[in-house]
């Protein structure tokens, strides 16, 4: 196990198809705090948090066995897109759930007084505001959304992000300021609480 410390993610993966389940574990230890730290900053429930936590390895463990994973460089990267969909997925499901047909009730159920405390549409407005968290940051700039997708869900160091995009370090770290600057800006629009340093 401990040559297998040694390895990179590209390589580990590669012994793992080949049947070292071993090597699947150093991935896994690598990289599991960080992959739930992800997962519950969005989603602030420990149990859906462990849920999806499960889930994202199994199929990560799924994908690599069938020989679909694609050698990218970053694990961390692509580990992290399998728990942003699955998250995703989880607020589709939960939205489809909570929906119900009004076909055939003679009054307004979204605007009844008679409703206890949440109305109907304060329900589906903070199930919303949840699904607005998890794709905040398509409403960045292309080149904005690039620089936090390579920092957070990536892990690159401002120095791979500015080589990666053809850039200075200054001009990576300036859209990595003015992303943060505009997410403040969309979520306050939107009426999401969110702190970004």
């Amino acid at each position: 196990m401990n040559n297998l410390n040694q390895l990179t993610d590209d390589k580990l993966v590669k012994l793992y198809e080949d049947g070292n389940n071993e090597a699947f574990e150093v991935l896994l230890n690598r990289y599991k705090s960080k992959v739930f730290s992800y997962i519950f900053v969005i989603l602030r429930n420990r149990e859906l948090t462990e849920d999806i936590f499960q889930d994202t390895f199994i199929k990560a463990i799924a994908t690599i066995q069938q020989g679909r994973y694609v050698e990218s460089g970053r694990f961390l990267g692509w580990i992290n897109r399998i728990a942003h969909n699955l998250i995703i997925d989880h607020y589709r499901r939960e939205k489809n759930e909570n929906t119900f047909s009004a076909d055939g009730i003679d009054y307004d159920i979204i605007n009844n007084n008679k409703l206890t405390e949440k109305s109907v549409e304060d329900t589906l407005s903070n199930e919303q505001v949840l699904t607005d968290v998890v794709r905040l940051i398509e409403y960045l700039p292309d080149s904005q959304r690039d620089v936090v997708r390579m920092r957070f869900f990536e892990d690159l160091s401002f120095k791979e992000i500015a080589e990666k995009t053809e850039v200075s370090i200054n001009t990576a770290l300036g859209r990595m300021r003015y992303a943060l600057m505009n997410m403040r800006r969309i979520a306050q629009e939107k009426d999401i609480y969110l702190e970004l340093k």
